[in-house]
């Protein structure tokens, strides 16, 4: 246990800052200079998405310290004068290997399933722009994907705008929100049929998600059977996507108990596979329209498809983002801005009794493999990811994948089974909730860089129990004042505020 606490708050310590600069380069640069041959960007890429662990190992016996780091020189950040400091990095990671915890159990098994259909692991792409060809699909199943859920099929054609796509950024310019405005499949529905033909053909083991959209009752039963006939695993029916052009497809069967009920069992007239809803978020309450599906027949639920917005406006231009000839259109939300909703939907499924049984599948700001993980201990069985993808390629299952492992070995779980709805009854109604105690934070004086921002904070957005000393430049408690809202912990940038042992009941 004690090596356990010394690894993780070893990595909380680290300068993650640093990393969340880097580019995450196609063919690095820093690889290609470095002279001991270790695989620089690799070791970037797994300190990025918080695989410490798999960065470790791909250090392995390289040492930075006596070397002039051609990397640092060669990054392509230099232009900008401040290129990554990948020599600290690396030296903090291996310095960080005598702080790993020893693992419990050698081997994990990280299979999941779809309603009985096998996944080598719980990561699939979701339906989308990133699984839209045969080649795109080869390439992500070659990479480690377990499976794809192909972008929604349907008998209509399409016509997508241009440009499609707009974004909020982080303070490391990468994605926080995304939006876009695209709809389905601009293949026809033999186009696809061959396509599943050729992937399964050329992939038996892996599982393919067949996205359908109909306009009538017809249509559903129809594309269902011809998914089955073309080599899918599963029906997943898009009740959900909020770009439509028609008025009466889409989000707006999602938000109707009469139509996803209807339209679920026409789906399920044409096929034996599972079938699986895929509900909008751009509504109160999931759980009646996940009840609907199930009244349908449908064997699980995915969640959740893309949330109603507007990014932005370009105040030089006047004009809603993103700008197509002078006008724009509300469209689908996704990126790890609505992961918390997500986690909300995916936690309402799996707490409803009646809903017991039916595979989750959560999708909804994945990023890492603790946003994975996230999900399934809330209750999804398997998981999805487009918007990460687009921004940083198919390469992300490597860490995905070993995080995830490496994750279950510290712990000793032995399957993903033994993984979801870990968490699940530790989400309560508001009447439950503990409230007579309170839990003071804990300043550690050594690790304060005297920044303030917490006096700040508690001053203007708290309840100005934190004191501050201008000349020693350390705040103070005040515990007569502290209600244990810990904003303060959450505003600290070196984790020098931590949590008091025990929580002292409230006078």
């Amino acid at each position: 246990m004690e090596e356990k606490i010394k690894y993780t708050e070893y990595i909380k310590s680290m300068d993650t800052s640093e990393v969340s600069r880097c580019y995450i380069c196609h063919d690095p640069v820093c690889t290609k200079v470095c002279p001991q041959k270790a695989p620089v960007g690799d070791i970037l890429r797994s300190f990025y998405f918080e695989n410490y662990i798999g960065a470790i190992e791909k250090i392995g016996n390289t040492d930075c310290t006596y070397c002039n780091a051609p990397c640092e020189k060669a990054c392509v950040l230099k232009n900008d004068g401040i290129p990554i400091r990948i020599g600290r990095l690396n030296m903090e990671l291996a310095a960080s290997s005598k702080y790993l915890p020893e693992k419990r159990i050698e081997e994990v098994d990280l299979s999941a399933e779809i309603c009985g259909i096998k996944l080598d692991n719980p990561f699939l792409l979701s339906s989308s722009v990133v699984s839209s060809t045969y080649d795109m699909c080869k390439r992500a199943f070659e990479a480690g994907w377990a499976g794809a859920s192909f972008k929604t099929i349907c008998n209509f054609p399409q016509h997508e705008a241009s440009p499609r796509f707009s974004a909020i950024r982080s303070h490391a310019n990468s994605f926080c929100g995304f939006k876009n405005i695209e709809q389905l499949s601009d293949h026809s529905v033999e186009e696809n049929m061959e396509i599943f033909r050729k992937l399964r053909e050329e992939f038996p083991t892996k599982v393919i998600v067949a996205s359908i959209m109909g306009q009538n009752e017809a249509e559903w039963t129809t594309l269902a059977a011809k998914c089955e006939q073309a080599g899918a695993s599963v029906i997943e029916c898009n009740f959900s996507c909020p770009n439509m052009e028609s008025d009466s497809l889409g989000i707006t069967i999602g938000q109707s108990e009469e139509l996803v009920e209807k339209f679920t069992r026409a789906a399920k007239k044409g096929t034996s596979l599972p079938v699986l809803a895929k509900l909008t978020p751009n509504i109160t309450d999931m759980v009646p329209l996940a009840l609907a599906a199930k009244r349908g027949g449908a064997d699980g639920i995915s969640a959740i498809n893309t949330i109603n917005s507007i990014t932005g406006v370009d105040i030089d231009t006047l004009v809603a983002q993103p700008a197509v000839q002078g006008k724009s259109i509300v469209g689908g939300y996704s990126g790890p801005a609505v992961k918390p909703i997500a986690l909300r939907f995916i936690s309402d499924l799996n707490g409803c009794e009646d809903l017991k049984g039916l595979h989750i599948s959560g999708m909804g700001g994945i990023e890492t493999w603790r946003d994975a993980l996230e999900f399934m201990l809330l209750g999804a069985g398997s998981v999805q990811i487009t918007t990460a993808v687009m921004q940083y390629g198919y390469r992300i299952i490597d860490d995905l994948i070993q995080g995830l492992a490496e994750y279950m070995k510290r712990k000793g779980i032995a399957s993903i089974k033994d993984l979801v709805g870990g968490a699940s009854r530790t989400v309560v109604d508001h009447r439950s909730i503990e409230r007579d105690t309170i839990v003071f934070p804990v300043i550690n004086t050594d690790l304060c860089n005297g920044c303030g921002r917490c006096y700040v904070s508690c001053m203007d957005g708290g309840h100005q129990a934190i004191e501050f000393d201008p000349e020693t430049r350390k705040p103070k408690l005040n515990g007569s004042r502290c209600v244990g809202c810990h904003l303060c912990r959450l505003v600290c940038r070196t984790g020098a505020i931590g949590v008091a042992p025990k929580a002292i009941h409230r006078p």
